[in-house]
């Protein structure tokens, strides 16, 4: 049989009806642990004699459909599930760097990273800088003889900008350098950074994996077997792990996630478009659109443009935020990647951790909104922001 296509292996990869009693839906193991007909039996499973289920902290068979659909996904050979997509995060950093380590990252990140980094450094002296990586120049001159990982997003959260994956692995392979991309605005759907060279990939799968808006998850997928090797012991020993529950929404939620894309990506075109228009907008951030100075990487690397994308308001902090006080049907929240459309201010939300001086040097500012474009009728979202528009000009002008 030839291989399933990505939209098959969405709702079928990973899952044998004839194992499970013939469901058609993956069963929802919700328990804790797991009996053994012998103690000899027992002995054995914990020394890893057999592959059998333990602990639900270990192992859990629900959690595990999910693990072997993400690997095939993202074209990796193992993948892991956690609590969060910040525990995904720092799993992968746990499992790949010691005191006195460095770690290059791209210069637009999550607040949380963000923090979480800045604690390793205060924490355990393990350092870290920004780079723009736009040449292969400007990376090995910031690489240091501790450097261990590079970290990057992209798309950027918020900025958007798009980095260049195949040129950050030439320079990391070099120097024998761990590449980890963290995927959660492009989800496997569109971007497949292992497939271009890179080692770990990760998602906060409260986004697009979910698409709902009712998980809080992490997914980590490692090219190879040894990475993922070194993570679980610290999964296992830090306890972020996914429940059962949460790992079969989100095999339900896969089920839809390139119909929900494909919506989202094409309302995220038709919205760029108007705002781009509008004389209150001064500047979009979309790797989909073709005048964008990141259209050439995104088309490279991403199957489209998503449905995420930032711009910036013709006016002050009070004028942005007060812009999006007038919306009616598009909501005020910080995740991304569910049915509905969503607004935030990143300078006060998602990367309110981050610095005034050092935001600004990564291009968030204050009069800057992310959206997450739903799937909604497009009309109905520029009905929206055209209205709020409407009346922050009209409050201006009194």
């Amino acid at each position: 049989m030839k291989k399933n296509q990505f939209d098959t292996k969405l709702i079928h990869e990973g899952y044998k009806t004839s194992e499970y009693h013939g469901s058609l839906t993956p069963p929802l193991f919700h328990t804790s642990t797991y009996t053994f007909p012998t103690a000899q039996h027992g002995e054995q499973s914990f020394a890893g004699e057999r592959d059998d289920f333990i602990y639900s902290r270990l192992g859990n068979p629900t959690v595990q459909i999910l693990e072997e659909r993400m690997a095939a996904l993202e074209e990796g050979e193992v993948a892991l599930a956690f609590g969060s997509g910040m525990a995904a995060v720092s799993a992968t950093i746990f499992s790949l760097i010691s005191t006195g380590d460095h770690i290059l990252c791209s210069k637009g990140i999550y607040g949380c990273t963000y923090g979480f980094l800045e604690m390793l450094e205060n924490k355990f002296g393990i350092e870290h800088n920004f780079c723009e990586m736009d040449t292969e120049e400007e990376i090995q001159n910031l690489i240091q003889e501790n450097t261990k990982v590079i970290f990057i997003e992209t798309p950027i959260n918020p900025t958007m900008k798009v980095i260049d994956i195949e040129m950050v692995v030439e320079v990391a392979k070099k120097n024998n350098i761990t590449v980890v991309v963290d995927n959660t605005f492009c989800s496997p759907y569109l971007q497949k950074p292992l497939t271009q060279g890179c080692d770990i990939v990760l998602h906060s799968a409260t986004k697009y994996i979910s698409g709902h808006g009712d998980v809080v998850a992490g997914i980590v997928v490692c090219k190879a077997k040894e990475l993922a090797d070194r993570m679980i012991p610290i999964r296992k020993d830090i306890g972020a792990i996914m429940s059962p529950f949460d790992a079969w929404l989100l095999l339900r939620g896969l089920k839809t996630l390139a119909v929900r894309m494909d919506r989202q990506c094409e309302n995220a075109k038709k919205v760029v478009s108007f705002l781009q228009s509008h004389p209150m907008v001064k500047e979009v951030f979309y790797p989909g659109d073709f005048k964008s100075q990141n259209y050439f990487i995104a088309s490279k690397q991403m199957k489209k443009g998503g449905g995420v994308f930032a711009f910036t308001i013709d006016g002050t902090k009070k004028d942005t935020q007060e812009f999006i006080n007038h919306l009616e049907m598009i909501k005020i929240a910080v995740s991304l990647g569910d049915t509905e459309t969503l607004v935030q201010h990143p300078a006060t939300m998602t990367h309110a951790v981050v610095p005034k001086e050092l935001r600004e040097k990564m291009g968030i500012t204050d009069n800057m909104l992310r959206m997450s474009v739903g799937l909604e009728a497009w009309e109905d979202i520029v009905a929206d922001l055209q209205q709020a528009l409407i009346k922050s000009n009209s409050n201006t002008v009194c």
